[in-house]
């Protein structure tokens, strides 16, 4: 049973830093983006964020968003980029 806590622990631990390094990769590409174009719209983040985001990074959001839940996501991002960037992911869970 110890084992089982352990890896569990492990596990979730792992996710957690995967997918704040993976949020704070987004925010940072939505920061970039506002610098050379402010007015974006949500539309023209998506592609951008889109488009610098490998295929299997967007996997493992996909799945921590399954199984963290949008709380997990909103722990690590700061506001102005929140809605964004949870709308990014739905919508490759959700293409």
């Amino acid at each position: 049973m110890d084992n089982l806590h352990h890896l569990s622990v492990n596990t979730n631990e792992s996710q957690s830093q995967s997918l704040a390094q993976a949020a704070a990769e987004i925010q940072q590409l939505l920061k970039q983006l506002e610098q050379t174009n402010p007015t974006a719209t949500e539309a023209q983040q998506k592609a951008f964020v889109s488009a610098a985001i490998a295929p299997t990074k967007k996997e493992r959001l996909i799945n921590a968003l399954k199984e963290g839940g949008q709380g997990a996501i909103e722990e690590f991002l700061d506001n102005p980029y929140l809605n964004v960037a949870i709308r990014i992911i739905e919508g490759w869970r959700n293409p």
